[in-house]
């Protein structure tokens, strides 16, 4: 079975040995690294590529919004999960905004829920402390950003997009739709090219924005 492998950043101590031993202590994860700042954060990306990147928000020398942006530019297939303790909705659009995956309270979050968020990341369902369809209505109200229309996609590729704003993994999405989990990727990446953009989470503001997705329905 091939493990999660996962970095940790944060600036206390506690914190990055607390959270170490509890993914050590899980047979499908591997903490493959820890950093004390956002720019050793992005220097071990670099270097490990780890499925899954466990960020701070308040971090010295590079935060956390930096140093999630610089994580998605120097390994893309990096899954960035926010674990903070602000509970400040400028921070989370901010880090949705920067290309997080997702964002989560250290204080809403046991052990259990913790090693969820980081599977599901994995499997590219975004994961949020908050209400979801709430956020991404307000970030792609504020993005502004002119996008392309939607019969420059394909049927398929609108299905894929609309399957992934309900929160659908890639694996789930295939199943859905009866085409193989790289099929689902490739239209993902003919998505990106063609909207400009460079994550899912992206792609489904972008969608929402322009209006081909409704938030919340069936």
């Amino acid at each position: 079975m091939d493990k999660i492998r996962v970095i940790i950043a944060d600036d206390h101590e506690l914190v990055r040995d607390g959270l170490r031993r509890i993914l050590e202590a899980v047979e499908d994860i591997d903490c493959v690294g820890v950093a004390e700042n956002g720019l050793k954060a992005t220097k071990l990306a670099q270097e490990l590529l780890p499925d899954v990147a466990l960020v701070d928000v308040a971090m010295p020398e590079m935060d956390g919004i930096e140093a999630t942006k610089k994580i998605k530019h120097v390994s893309p297939n990096t899954a960035v999960l926010v674990v903070s303790a602000y509970d400040y909705e400028h921070f989370v659009l901010a880090c949705l905004e920067a290309g997080a995956d997702g964002y989560v309270l250290k204080a809403d979050m046991p052990a259990g829920s913790l090693i969820n968020a980081i599977r599901m990341v994995h499997e590219g369902v975004s994961v949020y402390g908050r209400e979801p369809s709430k956020l991404m209505r307000k970030l792609a109200s504020a993005k502004g950003k002119k996008v392309i229309g939607p019969s420059e996609l394909g049927s398929r590729e609108l299905e894929v997009l609309g399957l992934a704003a309900k929160g659908m993994s890639n694996k789930q999405i295939a199943t859905e739709l009866g085409i193989s989990d790289q099929t689902v990727g490739t239209h993902f990446a003919n998505m990106f090219r063609k909207m400009k953009v460079q994550s899912r989470m992206e792609a489904v503001l972008s969608a929402i924005e322009k209006g081909w997705i409704v938030v919340g329905k069936p």
